[in-house]
Parts: structure tokens; sequence; C-alpha cells
């Protein structure tokens, strides 16, 4: 990640995300997972907050992108997204963090996301980074409303949960 920078997207970075979302979504293709087609356009309309990594040197204007709404008067991450031509140098982690810093910043004590259980670079990875099963009866309206959501979307081809990362100051 020595060059990729952290930013707030801006309107031309717009068909960039499109295509970077888009790549994302070959991975799960590429491990067996069939996803119902999406308009990330659609996503990027919707979400009160986009940040975006670049990589300048790469001459890459957008490698990766997290993008947020609220949901239950906390932060929610709609997506997080790295094009697999980056993947896995650290893009993800950077823009992960970059939003929870973000969210404590502004006083909020916790994240909420929705993720794929069991594969690798979903559930156990978002574990890895501090972030936990929410109890389906821990859920607010809003999450529920995203859940049914992603079944009316198709999205659920594989078990899902909602997780939870406490961004509670230490002590």
């Amino acid at each position: 990640m020595e060059h990729t920078g952290i930013r707030p997207m801006r309107p031309e970075d717009t068909s960039h995300l499109v295509e970077v979302s888009l790549a994302a979504d070959t991975v799960f293709a590429g491990a067996g997972v069939v996803l119902p087609p999406d308009d990330p356009g659609e996503m990027l309309a919707h979400a009160e907050r986009v940040l975006v990594a670049d990589d300048p040197v790469a001459g890459a204007p957008v490698v990766g992108l997290a993008a947020t709404v609220t949901v239950d008067g906390r932060p929610h991450l709609e997506q997080l997204a790295v094009h697999p031509d980056h993947g896995r140098r650290g893009v993800g982690g950077a823009l992960l963090e970059a939003v929870c810093a973000e969210a404590a910043a502004a006083g909020h004590t916790s994240l909420t996301l929705t993720t794929f259980r069991d594969l690798p670079w979903n559930g156990p990875w978002y574990a890895d980074r501090g972030f936990a099963v929410l109890p389906r009866l821990e859920w607010g309206p809003g999450l529920e409303g995203v859940w049914e959501a992603e079944e009316r979307a198709g999205i659920r081809v594989l078990p899902r949960v909602v997780m939870v990362r406490d961004l509670s100051p230490p002590g």
C-alpha cells in the first residue's frame, strides 16, 4: 500500500468506481459464487459517504472504495470493494480503517455491515479486523430492512451475517 491514498469520492470518480465494483464482483465468480447483477451506480447514488483508494504512481485513479450509509442511527458499511489487480496489498484494510476512524471521530461507537459468513475475504476477514456477528435480537428496524432488501435482491446465495465493530475508545 506504499502509494495508495485514501480520500473522499469526487464526481469524476464515478465511472472508475463502477468499474472497480464490477471487477471486484469477479472474485466471487472465480470462487463459484453467482451473484445477481447489480448496478454499482445505484449504490454510489444512495451512499452517504464514499471513500476511495487511488494509486497515482501506478496511474490508477481509483483502485478501491468504501461506501457507507446510516442504519439505525449508526454508520453501516454498504460496500467495500478493491479492484482485483490491486488486491491483497492492504487497500481494503486501509479503507476499512479509514471508515472506522471517521465514524469514531464523528462520535459513533459502532459500525455495522452485512457479509458472507464463510468466504475467507468476507466474514473471516472482518472478524480478523475486530468485527463480531451481531445477533438478530440486537438488530434494529434498519438492519432488518437491509436484511430483507438483500433477500429481495437475491444476494443471499450463501449464508450471510450482520457484523458489528465496537469503535469506543479503549478504557
